[in-house]
């Protein structure tokens, strides 16, 4: 049976699943770059719990529209891919056996951070798709260890995904969305951040990575709060000690946005 690497997204602004930006074509290729999962299983930035973890357990999820101003056409999207009830009820035992408090979500649709990467990757929306919370008053270190009770699932041909981004200061974003910057200059407050990152997640410095918060130049400025971060440490958690970390893209959206992606294996 194949085994799946784990994957961080940064899956940016909404409207990179109708745009044409460099982010936008590499989550075409996506599936190229792995064999077809049976499962996904999405830990996404805007599905956040406090001092838990939930696990979205519906069979027939809705897309939820998570977002304003943005394209009309966004909120006619529909990401109609099936849930697994029962995957769901696995992946919250096995959070359980590795000491996490978790449950079951119901009624928990695919926010913009699952679907608007899946919609690219995978269109066909015809492989199942649990979501799993991420807790912004935790940081890398409980989702690391989110991450690694979902390790196993790897070796049963389900690709664990983080769905963050890589920087993320929306007042920064939000004011280059308003004037259409779309090709702004990247700051080297943004430059600095994402190289120190790189350099750390290749050479496997987990310790550091897990201190970003006051070793990586400008954290507070590419992440005024955590939580678009930590599915980086979920993909991480999930891919086991001693893994290889393979950066898949390099791009910026609105100068801001770093929009890299990795594979962990």
């Amino acid at each position: 049976m194949t085994t799946q690497p784990s994957l961080f997204i940064s899956h940016g602004s909404p409207d990179v699943a109708i745009a044409e930006t460099r982010a936008t074509v590499f989550l075409r290729r996506l599936s190229a770059e792995i064999e077809r999962p049976d499962a996904i299983i999405v830990a996404s930035a805007h599905f956040e719990a406090r001092d838990h973890v939930l696990v979205s357990g519906d069979a027939e999820p809705e897309t939820i529209h998570d977002f304003g101003g943005f394209d009309p056409r966004l909120h006619e999207m529909r990401y109609p891919a099936p849930g697994a009830p029962g995957l769901a009820a696995e992946v919250a035992q096995s959070l359980a056996d590795h000491g996490q408090r978790a449950g079951i979500a119901r009624r928990r649709g695919f926010d913009h951070g699952t679907w608007v990467p899946l919609i690219l990757a995978f269109p066909d929306a015809d492989i199942p798709v649990v979501q799993v919370s991420v807790d912004p008053g935790k940081g890398p270190e409980h989702h690391r260890a989110v991450g690694e009770a979902l390790a196993p699932f790897r070796r049963r041909n389900m690709l664990v995904v983080g769905s963050g981004s890589f920087t993320h200061n929306l007042r920064e974003a939000f004011a280059r969305i308003r004037s259409g910057e779309r090709e702004a200059a990247t700051p080297d407050w943004v430059s600095a951040f994402s190289d120190w990152m790189t350099q750390r997640l290749v050479a496997g410095d987990r310790e550091a990575l897990a201190a970003y918060r006051t070793r990586a130049p400008f954290a507070r400025e590419n992440h005024p709060t955590d939580e678009h971060l930590m599915p980086l440490y979920v993909a991480l958690g999930a891919a086991g000690e001693g893994a290889g970390a393979r950066k898949l893209h390099e791009s910026r959206d609105f100068g801001v946005l770093a929009m890299e992606a990795f594979a962990f294996a």
